[in-house]
């Protein structure tokens, strides 16, 4: 199962979300949506698990939980905004979901990949929407199979860098 993991769209759908995605069966949204519009146009595509983040409004909060566990190909996966623990670190969050195998998360939009023994544990695949912080806007592909540990990748999405 491939799944495309995105977050921190702030209302900005970019088109080049839909070519990287374009083998996912699923999409897995991170928070800070923006709009609900953006939910509409991957579920158009895709099936999709969505979180709300922060700075996301009460339409897309009384639509979305603030956190989603979900099995998929056998990987207990949970999918958190993270801005509940500050400025989030794979450590709090391991510690806040000690029972997820995998943890995606949003809210700082650095793209990280942990692994721990070859394993992705952690993934966030950075902000898709406008650039901040000095950061590209990139989303994450990650591959699960059952028996072998998950794989994954940040793909940026060019543009250009602001701050």
């Amino acid at each position: 199962m491939r799944l495309g993991v995105i977050s921190d769209t702030h209302g900005l759908l970019r088109p080049q979300v839909f070519d990287v995605f374009k083998e996912v069966d699923h999409v897995l949204h991170c928070g800070d949506v923006g709009k609900w519009d953006v939910v509409v146009e991957l579920q158009a595509v895709w099936p999709v698990t969505a979180v709300f983040g922060n700075t996301d409004d009460s339409q897309i909060r009384s639509r979305l939980p603030d956190v989603a566990e979900v099995e998929m190909d056998g990987f207990r996966i949970v999918v958190t905004h993270g801005d509940q623990l500050g400025s989030p670190t794979p450590a709090a969050l391991h510690e806040a979901f000690p029972d997820a195998e995998i943890i995606l998360y949003g809210h700082t939009h650095k793209p990280l990949i942990e692994l721990v023994d070859k394993t992705v544990t952690v993934m966030n695949p950075g902000g898709a929407g406008a650039p901040r912080f000095g950061l590209l806007p990139s989303v994450g592909i990650l591959e699960l199979e059952p028996g072998i540990p998950p794989r994954a990748r940040i793909v940026a999405l060019g543009g250009s860098r602001a701050s």
